[in-house]
């Protein structure tokens, strides 16, 4: 686990490193409104390889988790509208927190004070460092460097405890410390999975959930499959690898949604891609929002269709574009644990649907997300 944490410390602190040199394309893609719109405009007049200037075990009770808030959703009338962001994010902050940090989180005030201090943190990260507007305004600074240390402090705490005392309950944390990391190794995996993987995780949820609401089809074939798989039974690990069609419309929902548009490595030796030469320490941008929407490589890209991932090619480009298998980060196999726990428990006892004139737009950042809350009706199935 741990070769996959250092693995998702070094895509994220290049990634965030890569804005800091705010040079070059910069201002272009500001005007474009994200990097991945950018990306989508640069590969659409270059084509496919392009450049610019730019300056696993979970513990912690998943099922009880979903439980609570299918049982919420369900006490609702049929015409009461749902919001999704709200309702899935602290859904993800409960399940993140109470894995990397344990029991300390079951206590609602200190996942309060985590989400404020992940606000102030992820919100800078997404936007702030990108458009340069952080530097510029010493309040929100400030603000930022203030929750920064918070969070630093609260896992500093959590590993102290940890280490001092044992615990017969395993978390990320525990599995840091048994890898004898430095005091600062330790910071910043445990930052990367707690700010990211909530973030990830959420948004696979609400991504997935919406799509579910406005594909009647999708969903009851999905029903389907969780029924004759599982029957009443609730789900466990060992059983979410057989649902697979579950699989196939949450591969779909990474896809479709373009959860993480971009990823980014700097080059440690030049490289060769055709006949474009990489430069030794060239940061390397990869514009998956992209390529996970081109038209050469998916029929009806634009569409939302699972049926695309029964295929095993398919799903073998998907593995090696590092969103399923062994190459995926810790953070997104996370979420799709959540978000298979999530729909196994939702689909069998709901009917999701959509909310008739809504448009839900993306905003594009380190993870795509709705611009505005996105909300659905759900009926009861019984």
């Amino acid at each position: 686990m741990l070769d996959f944490a250092i693995f998702a410390v070094t895509f994220v602190i290049v990634l965030i490193g890569a804005v800091l040199y705010l040079d070059g394309n910069l201002q272009d893609i500001v005007n474009k409104g994200s990097l991945h719109e950018f990306l989508v405009g640069l590969h659409d007049e270059f084509g496919s390889v392009a450049s610019f200037w730019f300056g696993g075990r979970p513990v912690v009770s998943l099922g009880a988790l979903v439980e609570e808030l299918v049982d919420k959703w369900a006490s609702y009338p049929k015409s009461q509208h749902t919001p999704l962001c709200a309702h899935l994010l602290g859904l993800a902050m409960k399940a993140v927190t109470q894995l990397a940090m344990g029991s300390r989180f079951g206590d609602d005030a200190e996942i309060i004070r985590f989400r404020k201090n992940h606000e102030a943190i992820w919100s800078e990260i997404g936007k702030g460092y990108l458009d340069g507007s952080l530097e510029k305004s010493s309040s929100r600074k400030a603000h930022y460097e203030s929750a920064l240390a918070e969070m630093e402090s609260v896992l500093k705490s959590v590993a102290k405890q940890r280490s001092g005392q044992g615990s017969s309950q395993s978390s990320f944390v525990n599995y840091l410390l048994q890898a004898n990391l430095t005091e600062r190794q330790m910071m910043e995996d445990g930052m990367v999975f707690t700010l990211a993987g909530c973030v990830i995780t959420a948004n696979l949820c609400i991504w997935a959930v919406h799509f579910l609401s406005v594909s009647e089809a999708v969903q009851e074939r999905l029903y389907h499959e969780l029924v004759e798989v599982l029957g009443e039974e609730p789900v466990t690990l060992e059983k979410i690898p057989q649902l697979r069609y579950c699989q196939q419309v949450l591969n779909e929902t990474v896809r479709t949604a373009k959860l993480t548009p971009m990823a980014a490595r700097l080059q440690e030796v030049e490289g060769k891609v055709d006949q474009h030469v990489i430069p030794k320490e060239t940061l390397v941008i990869y514009a998956l929002g992209v390529v996970l929407q081109d038209a050469d490589t998916w029929s009806l890209p634009y569409r939302f269709n699972p049926d695309r991932f029964a295929d095993e090619s398919v799903m073998k480009s998907f593995s090696l574009l590092g969103f399923s298998g062994s190459q995926a980060c810790p953070e997104l196999r996370f979420a799709y644990t959540v978000a298979a726990v999530l729909l196994s428990t939702l689909v069998r006892r709901l009917r999701l649907h959509r909310v008739e004139g809504q448009v839900v737009e993306a905003r594009y950042e380190l993870v795509t997300t709705p611009k505005d809350d996105t909300w659905i009706t759900v009926s009861k199935r019984n």
